[in-house]
């Protein structure tokens, strides 16, 4: 339990991070993102207005936000930028390459045709792995389309993105590992509580075991002297169903105080065959039927003790709440994929349609509208030892119901 409150703790603490990271990170790069193309946009401005040249006087008059870097007289001059004039039967003349040294004019008359097909006024073509943006004007000689090289001005915003990614991986795993080397003490509190709870209900029980031994031995006591009565029947009764419930609750404990159970590969096929043949009387006498489907020769990692009682827990719980001449169908196969074992235990529960299953699995619960009823010599604590035992396995315990069955799947590594 305390490992399950560990890794708990660290995983919900790791997604909060996450999500911080992401959300910071991703605002960084949207911000950058933003300022490069309002300075992608802000420098075509200027040079559509300026018939494809940059005008220092223009660069100084920009209208600027709080998050754009202001264009200076100096900076205006580290772009790279071409241009060229469609006429108005789709011939290209005026070429202007002086401003970059990479772009030969069949390049450009090349850019300027794709431009020309594409019919709008602004957006970014590709050209040898590199972005040009792009904008037209209408000018008296035909249409004029001005480039922009977009390499200066993303690299920026593509570095700032990087450095914010690799800066939260970074953050992540440091947070990982000191989050792993101090979470017991973060869960201290749980830890201690816990213990208390177990230490109470060990020692609680052993305190309950004298006087219901006095009980019962007066209870016999009187019965040699007067002879058996309703009363002393009744006596009887409740002694033993009390000291049943005191045996569950230290075992319960006990298992929880013994995390470390040892695992090994054992024949449940085997030991599910056993424990049922076991209960085929029982079964009689509950005039319930019995259907078994058990896969031959599977292994699967676990305790051979605990496992008997695993199944001995889930079988005594569906016949305890199964419907009046109903069914309790056991279902012992190899998972998909034949990494897992999974063993399936279900009873008839017509009343099982809306219920919340994993409430099953609180300690003493009995709800209304479920397995409460009052001539059921149940304590509400067996599912939960069963989920103690498969969670001490590292396997899965789930409920689902279908067709009016209510099963209670066990899922094991397979050896």
């Amino acid at each position: 339990m305390i490992s399950y409150f560990r890794k708990k703790f660290i995983l919900v603490s790791m997604m909060a991070l996450l999500l911080v990271l992401v959300t910071i990170v991703g605002s960084i790069g949207s911000i950058a993102y933003y300022r490069a193309q309002g300075k992608v946009n802000n420098v075509l401005t200027m040079l559509v207005k300026n018939d494809g040249q940059l005008s220092v006087a223009d660069a100084t008059r920009q209208s600027q936000n709080f998050l754009q870097t202001p264009i200076t007289k100096e900076s205006i001059f580290q772009y790279r930028y071409f241009s060229a004039i469609v006429k108005p039967d789709g011939s290209i003349d005026q070429v202007d390459n002086q401003h970059i040294s990479t772009v030969s004019p069949q390049m450009i008359v090349q850019m300027a045709n794709r431009v020309t097909q594409r019919r709008r006024n602004q957006g970014v073509i590709y050209h040898s792995g590199t972005a040009y943006a792009y904008k037209t004007k209408k000018v008296a000689d035909g249409r004029l389309v001005v480039f922009l090289d977009e390499t200066i001005l993303m690299s920026e915003t593509n570095e700032v993105i990087r450095v914010g990614i690799l800066l939260g991986l970074i953050s992540m795993v440091l947070y990982t590992i000191v989050l792993a080397l101090f979470s017991n003490r973060a869960i201290r509190p749980i830890i201690q509580s816990e213990k208390r709870q177990r230490e109470f209900i060990t020692n609680a029980g052993h305190e309950l075991k004298t006087p219901l031994a006095v009980i019962s031995a007066n209870t016999e006591m009187q019965e040699m002297i007067d002879g058996e009565s309703e009363w002393t029947k009744s006596n009887k009764q409740q002694v033993a169903r009390l000291t049943r419930l005191v045996g569950n609750l230290i075992s319960l404990a006990r298992m929880q105080e013994q995390p470390n159970i040892q695992l090994e590969a054992i024949p449940v096929s085997k030991v599910v065959t056993t424990v049922t043949d076991s209960f085929k009387s029982i079964m009689a006498n509950s005039q319930h039927q019995f259907l078994l489907n058990v896969q031959p020769n599977l292994v699967a990692t676990a305790n051979k003790n605990y496992f008997s009682e695993l199944v001995s827990i889930l079988l005594d719980n569906a016949n305890k709440y199964c419907d009046d001449h109903g069914e309790v169908k056991v279902d012992l196969h190899q998972g998909r994929y034949g990494r897992t074992v999974i063993l399936s235990i279900g009873n008839t529960f017509a009343k099982g349609a809306k219920v919340d299953y994993n409430k099953f699995f609180d300690r003493f619960y009995r709800g209304d509208t479920a397995h409460s009823n009052n001539k059921k010599n149940g304590f509400g604590i067996g599912l939960s030892m069963a989920r103690q035992i498969v969670s001490d396995f590292n396997g899965k315990l789930s409920a689902r119901y279908e067709h009016g069955v209510l099963y209670f799947d066990v899922q094991l590594k397979r050896a």
